[in-house]
């Protein structure tokens, strides 16, 4: 018998996924981001349930646009209304509009992407063409008559949105299948007889997880300063209903008289994108394969 010690056995490498996870756990901006991101949700959430004064109730008439003060933290607005329950229900609408729009962003763009990339050749410049005269186009001003054709529905406003905002998605995601369709395992799947369904399902999408990730993350900062551009322009949500961007144009219209009608939401609004930004930017630096060490 060898008197040599049994070597204990290797460690098992660790997945690309908890690699990330840990690069981005030790970036404390980004982590400080979520956590600023999650009492903001929380905030809009939770907070209108232990709130008196309920958003679309006029408090005093009389009192009109007050400063803030023991009874109402934020100040009320013209109406008399409590101005930080409106804040919190305007981040309930403008964080669904822009996680909705984006998520109708990522399903077109993903799909559209994929298929391009895969197809490659002719089908593949004809789809990207397209993709080129779309994104020539003003799609603000598409969505502004969009909505001004249909009506302010909110479910209307996120589905505009989506609908331009999946442009860029299908980009990227179609250079990274255009790799990817390279690859040993999609060339040894296409000699087995597998179907382009089952590539992209089995090997493409699986891989294009973590860009998807990371990209609609950054997007939907975009999709809610959209929303917020929609809404200054006085189309959006339609009263009593109300969002950041339809608080910031009424805060715009009096900011020289009733400073903290801007302010507030504004302090929020600008929290929220950049929190956003900092968590998409961390997952980009922690996920992409040359950050590695």
């Amino acid at each position: 018998m060898s008197n040599a010690a049994a070597s204990p056995p290797a460690p098992a490498p660790a997945s690309p996924w908890s690699d990330g996870w840990h690069r981005w756990r030790k970036n404390r901006l980004a982590l400080a981001s979520a956590i600023l991101l999650a009492l903001i949700i929380a905030v809009c959430l939770i907070g209108p349930f232990f709130q008196p004064a309920k958003y679309h109730e006029v408090t005093n008439l009389e009192l009109g646009a007050s400063a803030p003060s023991a009874e109402h933290w934020l100040g009320t607005d013209i109406l008399g209304r409590d101005l930080l329950a409106r804040i919190m229900i305007g981040g309930r609408i403008s964080f669904a509009v822009g996680l909705l729009a984006s998520l109708v962003s990522v399903l077109i763009g993903v799909t559209y992407g994929v298929i391009a990339g895969l197809a490659g050749g002719m089908a593949d410049r004809a789809m990207m063409r397209g993709v080129e005269i779309l994104q020539a186009m003003p799609f603000v001003i598409f969505v502004i008559l969009l909505l001004t054709f249909f009506g302010r529905n909110f479910a209307l406003i996120f589905v505009a949105i989506g609908a331009v905002e999946w442009l860029t998605m299908a980009r990227i995601v179609r250079g990274q299948a255009l790799e990817l369709k390279t690859r040993e395992f999609v060339q040894a799947s296409r000699a087995l007889g597998q179907g382009d369904l089952a590539i992209i399902l089995r090997h493409l999408l699986p891989n294009l997880f973590g860009v998807i990730i990371v990209f609609a993350t950054l997007t939907v900062p975009g999709v809610m300063l959209l929303e917020a551009f929609i809404s200054f322009l006085g189309l959006g949500v339609q009263a009593p209903m109300t969002s950041w961007g339809d608080l910031l144009n009424q805060g715009a219209e009096t900011m020289e008289e009733f400073p903290w009608l801007l302010l507030f939401p504004a302090l929020f609004f600008s929290a929220t994108l950049f929190s956003l930004n900092a968590i998409g930017d961390g997952l980009r630096d922690a996920f992409d394969p040359k950050s590695a060490k």
